[in-house]
């Protein structure tokens, strides 16, 4: 009888391998990574950056920083009636908006602010006078005086029929300035509290300075859409005067008058409305 066969011993298959230690801070749940800061752009990457960032914002740049005084290529007494399409082009100046002739009628169509500039320069007493009719519900005329030729409300703005046809303002310095019965009332308190008799006297209680930003509030009537309306508007002095189809319309006795450079020319202008103006005319008085 011969011997039984020893079984050789297999060997074992191997079982599943543990995952690699990973540094963990105690606390720290196993198998949580830590955060690593990434790394940042070299210099040369922060060169490229700045480089691109000075490129796209170059048109904004040198309009801030390079500009001079708004051109004159236009002299007073100034009239036009808009029968030359290249008028816009040869006596006028604006930073943005459609602005054109149509049939004869200079063509506002809602340029957000972005007045049309006539480039000549207005003596401290003058009158300008159009035609003017909204095609918009919302009314919304509005012109610009003896502001700097460039920039929205650097003068005074005013409005017939804004707000959706609520409320007509002549401002200074800013549409949404305190009204001058704000600005009356904040001179009666303060002239209260020096007692003794104290001027109320916007400029003699500080309440108004140069730079003041305010606006002359009205609710007369509104604008009525398709209507031609004939503006004047004049200052003498510290009194600007407007009247609308020869009736007086409302004024500001501004305390301290915005003159010089920076402060002598006419702009047309709107929001969104679609307005038309005609037959400008400007003279010193």
């Amino acid at each position: 009888m011969g011997q039984a066969r020893r079984k050789e011993k297999q060997p074992e298959a191997p079982g599943p391998q543990a995952p690699p230690a990973q540094d963990t801070s105690p606390g720290e749940p196993a198998g949580h990574v830590a955060w690593k800061k990434p790394e940042g752009l070299s210099g040369r990457g922060w060169a490229v950056l700045l480089g691109v960032l000075v490129l796209l914002q170059f048109p904004l740049l040198h309009y801030a920083l390079l500009r001079g005084e708004a051109p004159t290529t236009a002299s007073l007494p100034y009239t036009q009636d808009f029968g030359d399409p290249g008028v816009v082009q040869r006596d006028f100046f604006s930073t943005g908006g459609l602005w054109r002739v149509v049939k004869g009628q200079l063509l506002s169509p809602g340029v957000k602010n972005n007045p049309l500039w006539l480039q000549a320069a207005l003596p401290p007493n003058v009158a300008v006078e159009f035609d003017v009719r909204s095609e918009s519900p919302e009314g919304d005329i509005k012109v610009e005086l003896f502001g700097d030729g460039t920039d929205h409300a650097s003068g005074y703005v005013f409005i017939h029929g804004g707000w959706n046809n609520t409320l007509s303002i002549i401002a200074r310095l800013d549409e949404h300035g305190a009204s001058l019965g704000t600005l009356q009332a904040q001179a009666q308190r303060a002239a209260e509290k020096r007692g003794g008799g104290a001027s109320a006297g916007l400029v003699e209680t500080g309440v108004f300075k140069k730079d003041t930003h305010m606006r002359v509030e009205a609710r007369p009537y509104p604008v009525k859409i398709g209507q031609t309306y004939h503006w004047r508007i004049e200052r003498r002095g510290s009194l600007l005067r407007w009247s609308i189809d020869g009736r007086p319309f409302m004024e500001f006795d501004d305390p301290l008058p915005l003159v010089g450079k920076g402060h002598d020319r006419f702009g047309f202008s709107s929001w969104e409305a679609q307005l038309y103006f005609d037959n400008l005319r400007i003279e010193p008085l």
